[in-house]
């Protein structure tokens, strides 16, 4: 599968996006998807994923229910809609899917195997 993300943007603090990760090449039913991102001189990080299986959603801390992952079969996307953001959101924001991926593991990088290309994310204050 290859997956694309899009829908990153400027934005003032406070605003809200909705970025989309578009699969192709298989369905992404089969999937569990995570988003991560990753700022300037900092790691990358987990900001939420769905299981493929069960479809539950998991959140980094951070997120403190500002962001809401969910996934449309039909139109082979998973979407991260994003409200009350901040300048702290600022990174390049990352989809990446994998099928083998077990609960315990949806929050490491190393577990997923196809990455789409980034979308850039801009908060001002």
């Amino acid at each position: 599968v290859q997956l694309q993300a899009s829908g990153g943007g400027l934005v003032q603090a406070g605003a809200s996006l909705r970025l989309s990760c578009a699969a192709s090449g298989a369905p992404i039913r089969r999937y569990s998807v995570g988003w991560f991102r990753q700022a300037p001189g900092k790691e990358r990080e987990f900001v939420a994923a769905i299981k493929s299986s069960s479809g539950s959603t998991y959140y980094a801390d951070f997120v403190e229910g500002r962001f809401t992952i969910a996934k449309d079969n039909a139109k082979n996307t998973v979407y991260l809609q994003m409200s009350g953001l901040k300048p702290e959101d600022t990174a390049v924001y990352s989809c990446a899917g994998s099928s083998s991926l077990i609960t315990s593991s949806i929050r490491d990088p190393r577990q997923y195997y196809c990455w789409g290309q980034g979308t850039q994310v801009t908060v001002s204050s």
